[in-house]
């Protein structure tokens, strides 16, 4: 085999593995906290990561056979269930990662009305329409007989095997990456800047004050002068650089194989087998990113989890006079202003 093949396959099954633990976690999280499952935002966050759990049970494995076999996996009947299940499962995925971006737009920029802006029903009526969407160009794909397997990406996908159905297969191609990566891409563009807009504004409002505070205060340490204004500039770039993460990892990880999927249409336009492999399992890593991005390393979640270990181990994590934890995100803040 290859080295290409094999440090392919081993990052593949990195990802499982990550993506498997890390998207169990999530739902652990969600199951024994109460406190989170009254979050409106638990809703998004446990489909996300259902529909994470499922692309890593199901798709993962045989992509990670195909490449090791250079052949596909399973029989003809499997692969399209496969193929349908993908198309579906990165489809909502990705619109659950927009309407997560929608909840935190609200919770920020509206956190007075947020309780009636976003309420369970909103969110449940949101996530259903991400499953009809999603449900739509699987159906149709399936109905056509566009769902095969590709060699190009070693896996059961959307593939158009007759000449005669090029141009429709690119047609119904460009609708679907326009409808569910575009989409949630522009949605997440929109939102998140909306959000660190407001995160500026307030980051300017502080700093005034914390400026103010320190020319009134003119016997204070320069020690102390020097941390302010160090909490400032990082106060400053923590909005930053988590709206960089979140639509940075959507890019980084979707645009290759979407782009790639694209580029392969063209007519006299060969693309390596390598790279597509590279492509989609760079998509597959998104499963494993998510819980990280999302969820797991929020106070919130990291509490949940020490409070879970030492139940199992039988001690008691917090003194029995209470804990409460300062609020971790700026929507955690606006539900807390809200209420």
């Amino acid at each position: 085999m290859p080295l290409a093949e094999i440090l392919l396959a081993g990052f593949l099954l990195v990802v499982f593995i990550v993506s498997l633990l890390a998207n169990l976690l999530v739902l652990i999280c969600f199951l024994y906290s109460a406190e989170i499952r009254k979050q409106v935002s638990g809703i998004f966050l446990v489909n996300l990561s259902l529909c994470n759990l499922l692309l890593t049970l199901l798709n993962m494995p045989s992509t990670f056979l195909a490449i090791l076999n250079h052949q596909q996996p399973f029989s003809d009947c499997i692969c399209k269930a496969l193929g349908f299940l993908e198309t579906f499962l990165t489809s909502n995925t990705m619109l659950s990662m927009a309407a997560l971006s929608i909840d935190k737009w609200i919770a920020v920029v509206f956190p007075l009305s947020y309780t009636s802006k976003m309420r369970y029903k909103d969110a449940v009526l949101m996530m259903g329409y991400s499953w009809v969407h999603s449900l739509t160009f699987p159906l149709v794909s399936l109905c056509l007989s566009w769902l095969h397997y590709s060699s190009m990406y070693a896996s059961c996908t959307l593939h158009a095997q007759d000449a005669p159905e090029t141009r429709r297969f690119l047609a119904f191609t460009i609708v679907f990456h326009a409808a569910s990566f575009m989409l949630s891409l522009v949605i997440l563009c929109f939102t998140y800047l909306k959000v660190l807009k407001v995160a500026r504004f307030h980051c300017r409002r502080i700093d005034i004050i914390t400026m103010q505070t320190l020319v009134l205060l003119v016997d204070i340490h320069p020690s102390v002068k020097q941390r302010c204004l160090s909490e400032q500039k990082r106060r400053r770039q923590r909005a930053t650089k988590k709206i960089s993460i979140f639509i940075g990892s959507f890019v980084v990880c979707f645009a290759p194989y979407v782009i790639t999927r694209l580029i392969e249409l063209l007519p006299y336009v060969k693309i390596n087998s390598y790279w597509g492999v590279v492509s989609k399992c760079l998509a597959y890593s998104k499963a494993a990113a998510d819980p990280f991005v999302y969820s797991l390393l929020r106070q919130q979640y990291k509490k949940v989890l020490l409070n879970i270990i030492n139940r199992i181990l039988k001690r008691e994590l917090y003194p029995s006079s209470g804990y409460n934890s300062s609020l971790d995100t700026e929507h955690e803040y606006c539900l807390h202003r809200a209420s």
